[in-house]
């Protein structure tokens, strides 16, 4: 699963979700998961939104709570904790949309599975950090230290680009997101493990220092804005998270009024008060 997420996996995943939905005995039907003239939705019918849990959840919820209500929308949050399943549930129309993802890892899948997702609506940016349990600086890295990385393509090139610019390893160069360990043309004596993202906090204790994905640090009790020995900068990062659809259903009504209030005063108050810089309000038109 280093450099393309497999097919097989994708289909196991995709039926372990239909069966776990089959056995909660949920009576949803997200129609405009087809894939076709998501217009003619009834915008009556509730939107069903998967997300990973923090933010994404959180803000959702925070939207459902105090806003979707008044604009007449019926929002329904269902909560994911990887990053392939929400991607080939809306895809198989499980879930009307999802909220978890960054352009660069969107292109990466859809490249890898055929699948036919595409953006809507920027929201936040989640700075991806280096962590440690056991140091307070970067330099206090020394050859034979382990640093666990992410192993999804672009949250790799990601988290080496972050130790490049910041000179604890020297990259070749040119290269850019979509850099690999291939890349590394000095590693300071460095050793790199490469881990499923959602699984890097708990590395933590086994390994010298990790670098890790903003929403999962969250939900390890991690502040990237006080605990991360380096973080990325926000400004003209091309790492905003956004709400997503199948293709064909973004004229959607109930998406349209997800999106919008998505982009709303209230909820980019929201944001800098309860993430404090950990979480960063990003909004607008996605990348194209």
């Amino acid at each position: 699963m280093r450099t393309s997420l497999r097919t097989s996996v994708l289909l196991a995943s995709a039926t372990a979700l239909a069966l776990g939905l089959a056995a909660c005995g949920t009576d949803s039907d997200p129609g405009s998961g087809s894939g076709g003239d998501g217009a003619q939705a009834d915008p009556s019918e509730p939107l069903v939104v998967g997300a990973t849990p923090v933010p994404q959840a959180e803000i959702l919820d925070f939207v459902k709570d105090n806003l979707a209500e008044d604009a007449g929308l019926n929002l329904e949050v269902r909560e994911f904790t990887d990053y392939v399943l929400p991607n080939t549930a809306v895809e198989d129309g499980e879930v009307d949309a999802n909220y978890f993802q960054h352009k660069p890892y969107l292109d990466d899948f859809n490249e890898s599975n055929g699948t036919h997702i595409v953006p809507v609506v920027n929201v936040h940016l989640e700075p991806l950090g280096l962590y440690s349990d056991d140091l307070t600086d970067a330099g206090e890295l020394v050859s034979g230290d382990t640093i666990a990385l992410p192993n999804d393509t672009t949250n790799e090139g990601r988290a080496l680009q972050l130790l490049a610019r910041n000179g604890v390893i020297d990259l070749a160069e040119g290269v850019g997101g979509d850099a690999t360990l291939a890349d590394v043309t000095d590693d300071h004596g460095l050793k790199f493990q490469e881990l499923e993202a959602a699984t890097l906090p708990r590395a933590l204790e086994d390994v010298d220092a990790a670098v890790i994905n903003g929403n999962y640090a969250l939900e390890a009790g991690l502040s990237p804005a006080d605990d991360a020995l380096l973080i990325e900068d926000a400004e003209n990062n091309p790492y905003a998270n956004f709400l997503a659809v199948k293709e064909g259903n973004e004229d959607d009504p109930r998406v349209q009024k997800l999106a919008e209030l998505l982009n709303s005063d209230e909820v980019r108050q929201f944001i800098e008060d309860t993430y404090q810089g950990s979480v960063v309000p990003a909004f607008g038109t996605p990348a194209s």
